[in-house]
């Protein structure tokens, strides 16, 4: 019998950051020790069907990130709730993958990082990795997140949000937070559908574009200063990493800059700064993953402006893990390997599962 832990890895969604995600999925599994785990791989496409992918040859043109797609099977799976040891099953013949110990979901953007597969994940019981359902759905809404850490009197720059119901004015918006200024769809992530306005013939396309990605748009004052990242790991005593500098060689850092473009900017990591800078720095991620109610992993991003204040940007709670992803670099930095950081993720939701189950749901009268 073997005593390897089943880990199901989920990659793909149907989200904006498909590709993305199939980019970190890859770099997951590789990365996984198979001596101690036996890794079920299933793809969700861009049309939401789950598949079970052949585990070592489940992308086409892995190596192209403007190209790289699920080497799809006929393999569809269904879920069973009524399995509740194993409830991934295909869906024409009900074989099952097998029990699962875990699940790592690899999933970026809506339907997908924003607590839906979350929540999922909680009704099957299944233990999986990273922050919960409503962590998850806070830290993907940069109006609620940024609400959040406001309230907690954290240090976030200024915005304003509208829906599509509303108006929105350009004099309004620059007379508030002056030129130049970001629109981003409210719920995305990866730099998708963000523009940096600087005049108002910019402004209306960059609206329609965030539009198309979100019934919502946060509106973000221009903080002009170096781009600090820092990882957080951890449930209940959560640690933070050695902060990264992100150096983006397009106007800011772009989906092209993350992804396509390999010179698209440099990562110095460790980042340069002074000792206090740093454990302010660590101190800030730290506070604002508890703050949004965050467990397992979350990366902090900052604008550390020349007078020495820090804001807060946002929080990503899956973030990368591609070749050059921060979140796994600043651990192999801080002394954790991308190996046993993976290990380490895997036990942080096998004990928050146990922790749970242990709570009663029955009432004494």
């Amino acid at each position: 019998m073997s005593t390897k832990i089943h880990v199901a890895l989920l990659m793909g969604g149907q989200s904006a950051e498909h590709e993305v995600s199939l980019q970190s999925a890859k770099n997951v599994y590789e990365a996984l020790d198979k001596s101690k785990y036996e890794v079920t791989i299933i793809g969700i496409d861009k049309n939401g069907a789950w598949h079970w992918l052949d585990a070592g040859d489940f992308l086409l043109n892995a190596d192209n990130p403007k190209t790289i797609a699920l080497r799809l099977t006929h393999r569809h799976l269904a879920i069973a709730p009524h399995h509740p040891t194993e409830p991934f099953r295909e869906a024409d013949s009900g074989r099952s993958v097998g029990r699962i110990d875990v699940v790592f979901p690899v999933l970026h953007g809506p339907l997908g990082e924003d607590g839906t597969i979350q929540g999922l994940l909680k009704i099957l019981d299944l233990p999986f990795v990273g922050v919960g359902v409503l962590g998850s759905a806070v830290g993907m809404d940069k109006d609620v997140m940024k609400r959040l850490l406001r309230d907690a009197r954290l240090p976030v720059g200024d915005f304003l949000v509208f829906t599509r119901q509303q108006s929105i004015d350009f004099d309004i918006v620059s007379q508030r937070l002056g030129l130049p200024f970001f629109i981003k769809p409210a719920n995305l992530g990866s730099s998708v559908g963000i523009h940096k306005v600087r005049n108002r013939g910019e402004f209306e396309p960059a609206i329609n574009d965030a539009f198309r990605y979100d019934i919502k748009v946060i509106i973000e004052e221009y903080i002009p200063g170096r781009e600090i990242e820092c990882s957080v790991l951890g449930n209940e005593d959560p640690v933070a990493s050695l902060p990264g500098e992100v150096v983006p060689h397009h106007e800011f850092y772009s989906y092209e800059a993350k992804y396509i473009d390999d010179q698209g900017a440099d990562l110095n990591i460790p980042a340069e700064l002074p000792q206090d800078a740093i454990a302010e720095v660590q101190n800030l991620a730290v506070r604002a993953f508890r703050t949004l109610c965050c467990e397992g992993m979350a990366r902090v991003d900052f604008f550390l402006r020349k007078d020495g204040r820090l804001f807060i940007n946002e929080i990503n709670t899956i973030p990368g893990f591609t070749r050059i992803s921060m979140y796994p670099k600043l651990w192999e930095v801080s002394g954790l390997s991308y190996s046993r950081l993976l290990d380490r993720l895997i036990e942080l939701a096998l004990e928050r599962h146990r922790r749970d189950r242990a709570l009663s749901s029955q009432m004494n009268f």
